[in-house]
Parts: structure tokens; C-alpha cells; sequence
């Protein structure tokens, strides 16, 4: 008969030591849940597939102070590159090739004016593999 309340008090004891356990384990996980910043600073930020190869890249190039945004496949090369700075913004929309000499793009910059480190001002570039180009401009 000892053995037997011995037996049920150690069955309970355990019970409460399981049930204060399962509680306390689901309030960290809720902490750890709620505890998410608002801000993250940095000067690079790199979103990495499973693999640890980079896909997007948001970064500030100094010291031109020029935000870009990066878009990589699944080999790492770059196929899509935003960028934004004092003098305006553009997009480079890249083909599937990795040679430079014959990728085709599309290019979209978005300036007022030119200067003689930038003299391109508005414009839409489309270049196609053979190399030729066709630049449009507003009138």
C-alpha cells in the first residue's frame, strides 16, 4: 500500500514538473517571438540561399553615398541592380549570359542633369547580344 501512494505522488510530482516545464518552455519561445527589432543597422545587408550563396545585396557605396540593390541567381551572378543617390536613380534588367562582352540589358536612368563624371541624363538603353545599342531619350 506504501508502494503504491509512493508510486502516485511520484507520478504527480512528475506531472507538475512537466506541465511547469511545457509553460515555461512556450514563454520563452513567445519572448524570444516578440523580442524583434525595429531597426537594423548596417551598411550591407546580404540575403543568402541554403547553400551560403548570396541572392540580394542592399548596400550603401561610399563614399558616393549611393544606396544599390543587387539581385543574383542561383550561381551568384548578378541580374537585376538598383541604385539611388543625389543625382538620380536607375535599373539594370541583365540577360541569363555571364560573359559582359555579350550580355544584352535593359537600362533605365532617371537624372535631370548630366555632369562630366555622368554625362548621361534620362534615358532608356536596350542592348542586344550581337552589342548593338538603342538609347531613348525624352525630347
Amino acid at each position: 500500500m506504501k508502494i503504491q501512494r509512493l508510486a502516485i505522488a511520484l507520478i504527480a510530482i512528475n506531472l507538475v514538473l512537466l506541465v511547469l516545464l511545457v509553460l515555461v518552455s512556450a514563454q520563452a519561445r513567445s519572448t524570444r517571438a516578440q523580442s524583434v527589432s525595429d531597426t537594423i543597422r548596417g551598411r550591407v545587408l546580404e540575403l543568402v540561399d541554403e547553400r551560403g550563396v548570396v541572392r540580394a545585396r542592399l548596400g550603401v557605396k561610399t563614399p558616393s553615398s549611393v544606396i544599390e540593390l543587387d539581385l543574383f541567381d542561383k550561381n551568384g551572378i548578378n541580374r537585376v541592380k538598383f541604385g539611388a543617390g543625389e543625382t538620380g536613380s536607375g535599373l539594370v534588367l541583365f540577360d541569363e549570359t555571364t560573359e559582359a562582352a555579350s550580355q544584352s540589358y535593359v537600362q533605365i536612368i532617371a537624372r535631370r542633369t548630366g555632369t562630366t563624371q555622368l554625362p548621361k541624363t534620362t534615358s532608356i538603353t536596350l542592348r542586344g547580344a550581337d552589342g548593338r545599342e538603342r538609347v531613348i531619350t525624352p525630347p
